[in-house]
């Protein structure tokens, strides 16, 4: 017997001692998962298994972040698991073959999973599915990452979107998604455990140099992490989440769940309503950082809609016109933006957060992406890359969508001829410079008239504040007058100005 979603007691399908296969890939927790209860209400035990199956993806394999929160993942994850009664497999490899073949050792009929809207993760899936059919076994897949059914949201004219917001007024109209379902007490595993390789193996953490020191003190991996960072967050900074998310030097100024969303250690539903009822406690007073904070995770899920129904998205514009942009071949400037030292203090304490956090602020992303593929013009594609390396929370849906957003490339885009003034961002967000002092202390002693903009500052304030231009800090590797001018005259070369080009929809920067 098991408990479905309203508690009540209901009888398996399976008889005797039926054993499911659990597929685990982003969705490493217990509550809320469609597919564990699914496989618990369809045998009489369960056996979870993740396979690390880094050729699946090609280009798009997990970069050494995304490995880094893995590990740790998975180590909380393989201790829940063994709470409850089972125990997680890990097995590395070619996912198609060891998942066929460790339904055969085990003789589970049946493997539940996620539904995956990543290209080769549906590839995978209609492989294994077919693997499995020849071996008269089933796959089932299940929604575990998204609010709604990304397949049945249309226009009215029954047509798919390509612009955020009709999606998410569409998406606000639907009815409410289910009620998270909830973590299940205990979990009868098979009598006899198949082998299992030992996470440590893996080797998926840093050796040296230990680069991952700052991750460790601001992140913790894992279900309970994400429960905590997310309550956290809506008890004492929802209200304001509005006007402060947009300052990336106040630490209250935004949630921080990405990553917790992209390994699926909460489902969107589990935030959507703790959000809700956060939001309720505020009897509508302050309750306005609600709207804004469900309009990102709308924007999470207008990203995987894009990919699921474009998956070229991760690497071709998907306004065609754009492949034709003229793109500069820069190595070292693109790696001087890499290592956070443009000569633009706001992009360079991005980039520096980003190495040392695993993680970059919302709205300094934009910025970020911004000065790479405007003033530098360097193509979207390579700061996606980076970008993919080096996150905790490298999505490829909303990392894609976003870096087309900013590029202009996009069908819902900032215009590629708005181009972003790092000084003005810079002046406007970071306008006391905790952001930039924090992350580029080298200028720590300008005024907050010049942090932004040193090598405009005058001799007598460079001298005081210690900073010699080119020695202790760079100087702009690409002037802004001169990189706004020479992006303007590569979009007029490449399309034709019209007067219905897109406006930039400031609420959907990118992905946070």
């Amino acid at each position: 017997m098991v408990a479905d979603k309203a508690g009540v007691k209901t009888k398996r399908h399976g008889t005797g001692d039926r054993l499911a296969l659990l597929w685990l890939r982003q969705d490493l927790r217990l509550a809320d998962n469609q597919a564990l209860h699914a496989a618990m209400a369809d045998a009489d035990r369960v056996l979870p298994v993740f396979v690390l199956d880094q050729e699946a993806g090609g280009p798009w394999a997990p970069g050494g972040a995304s490995l880094w929160w893995l590990h740790h993942s998975l180590a909380a994850l393989g201790e829940a698991y063994g709470k409850l009664g089972t125990r997680l497999i890990l097995r590395r490899g070619d996912a198609s073959t060891i998942i066929t073949e460790l339904a055969r050792e085990t003789g589970a009929d049946i493997v539940h999973c996620g539904m995956a809207h990543e290209p080769w993760l549906r590839r995978l899936d209609a492989g294994v599915a077919a693997s499995l059919q020849a071996d008269g076994r089933k796959l089932a897949t299940h929604r575990v990452a998204t609010l709604f059914d990304l397949d049945g949201i249309r226009s009215k004219t029954g047509t798919r979107y390509g612009v955020y917001t009709p999606f998410a007024n569409t998406c606000r109209a639907l009815p409410d998604p289910e009620q998270p379902l909830p973590a299940p007490k205990k979990i009868a595993g098979p009598v006899r455990l198949p082998n299992s390789d030992r996470l440590e193996d893996w080797c998926l953490l840093p050796t040296a140099p230990d680069w991952a020191g700052s991750m460790r003190d601001t992140w913790t991996p894992g279900e309970v992490g994400a429960s905590r960072r997310l309550h956290d967050f809506l008890d004492s900074r929802l209200d304001g989440y509005g006007a402060s998310r947009d300052i990336p030097g106040d630490p209250k100024g935004t949630s921080m769940l990405s990553p917790h969303l992209h390994w699926g250690e909460l489902s969107a539903t589990q935030v959507w309503y703790a959000a809700r009822e956060a939001a309720a406690k505020l009897n509508g007073v302050r309750a306005g950082g609600f709207e804004r904070f469900q309009g990102e995770l709308l924007w999470h899920e207008f990203a995987a809609y894009l990919l699921r129904h474009n998956p070229a998205m991760p690497e071709d514009p998907l306004r065609p016109a754009f492949a034709r942009l003229p793109w500069r071949d820069d190595a070292k400037g693109l790696q001087a933006w890499q290592r956070g030292r443009t000569g633009i203090p706001i992009v360079d304490a991005g980039m520096r957060q980003l190495w040392q956090l695993g993680w970059m602020h919302n709205r300094v992303r934009m910025i970020t992406a911004s000065y790479l593929v405007k003033h530098m013009l360097v193509s979207w594609q390579q700061g996606e890359a980076w970008f993919w390396d080096a996150l905790v929370d490298a999505d490829l849906a909303t990392n894609s969508a976003s870096w087309q957003w900013v590029a202009g490339t996009g069908t819902d885009s900032q215009p590629f001829f708005r181009v972003f003034n790092p000084v003005t961002q810079g002046r406007k967000f970071d306008a006391d410079g905790l952001y930039v002092r924090q992350y580029v202390p080298e200028l720590k002693s300008l005024p907050d008239r010049w942090l932004h903009e040193p090598w405009a500052a005058p001799d007598v304030v460079l001298k005081k504040a210690g900073i010699v231009l080119d020695h202790d800090y760079p100087r702009p590797i690409v002037g802004l007058d001169e990189g706004r001018d020479r992006a303007l005259k590569a979009f007029r070369e490449t399309v034709q100005h019209r007067s219905d080009e897109p406006e930039a929809d400031e609420a959907q920067d990118a992905a946070e």
